[in-house]
């Protein structure tokens, strides 16, 4: 694997995660894989869960770590070609990007949108100039439009704790999994929803789950991450019998960036629990208390949200596992 940027990346899916819980059960197992490797973490956005996992994961692997704040110790990037300097911009990331990648055997770049510009953000132009430039294996830490590591783990999380037994997963049932849109005061980026679709139907389509979508009229993620996917526009109707709610903000995308008017009545709570099948929740934190979630169900035992941000560390490690596999 020379590049973690969606699902479209990886091959097996079953395997990636089987390989995630597999160093759960055993982290040091590779230790030596990554000796004498050094990871390269740029940040050009704040982290918390992603960045502690994914250098964590490195060490593990027996790598050097080197981490990058961009946004804060970096000179100012230009990413436009053709372009005279003479303004705010310091360096260009044609050479900024290649000579990270001239320090580090494998680099994870995390690069949030501005949400101003769709076509803009939607292209991916930072991210994927960055890829071309550095000249080595690249991890993304989150992008304009996807997270795939927060997804990995998302769907470890369920794999691990599917509630489904032996014999009724040989009846042909499978969990139920519902991605529900929450209240937020600002408009949220669709990464993180876009990338938890894009895996979930995949692993639909590999008869792992059933999926569904649950959001107001006016908050249809792009088509292309969706394919596959149950669409509804009622929550309550959406979690009847669901064994997992993954609860989670975005902002419109047909009028990009823009914190719509909303119904009431889409925050989870125990009220609305009772609906599911004493469903899990889920949200890749951090979260809004009594906003995006209720606190009764953050602290209650059917919080997911700690476990999952927990194999964050797994699915960063069997991802490197990956990558330094073939770099041997």
């Amino acid at each position: 694997m020379k590049l973690f940027s969606s699902v479209s990346d990886v091959q097996d899916i079953k395997q990636l995660v089987a390989s995630a819980l597999a160093l759960k059960a055993n982290p040091y197992a590779y230790g030596d894989l990554g000796k004498n490797k050094t990871l390269g973490l740029v940040f050009m956005n704040p982290s918390l869960r992603t960045r502690l996992s994914t250098q964590k994961a490195a060490l593990n692997l027996g790598m050097n770590v080197m981490v990058m704040n961009m946004d804060k110790e970096g000179w100012a990037l230009e990413t436009q070609d053709g372009i005279i300097m003479n303004g705010t911009t310091v360096e260009h990331i044609r050479e900024a990007a290649a000579v990270m990648g001239e320090y580090c055997d494998i680099l994870g770049l995390r690069s949030f949108p501005k949400l101003q510009n769709r076509e803009e953000d939607y292209n991916e132009e930072f991210f994927n100039k960055f890829v071309k430039f550095c000249g080595v294996p690249v991890v993304s830490l989150e992008s304009a439009t996807r997270h795939p590591l927060q997804s990995l783990a998302d769907l470890v999380t369920i794999t691990e704790t599917n509630p489904i037994s032996a014999e009724e997963k040989a009846n042909g049932k499978v969990p139920k999994v519902v991605l529900a849109w929450a209240p937020h005061i600002k408009p949220l980026p669709q990464a993180v929803p876009n990338s938890f679709a894009e895996w979930m139907s995949r692993a639909q389509a590999e008869g792992m789950l059933d999926f569904t979508i649950a959001q107001p009229e006016g908050f249809e993620l792009e088509e292309s991450f969706t394919t596959g996917a149950k669409i509804s526009h009622n929550l309550d109707e959406a979690i009847t019998d669901a064994d997992y709610v993954y609860v989670k903000n975005w902002s419109s995308y047909k009028e990009y960036g823009k914190l719509l008017d909303f119904p009431e009545g889409w925050m989870m709570n125990n009220e609305k629990l009772k609906l599911t099948n004493n469903a899990k929740v889920m949200h890749c934190l951090p979260v809004r208390r009594d906003l995006e979630l209720a606190s009764e169900i953050l602290d209650g035992p059917n919080s997911l949200v700690i476990h999952e941000a927990g194999n964050r560390l797994w699915s960063a490690q069997a991802v490197l596992k990956a990558m330094l596999e073939e770099l041997k």
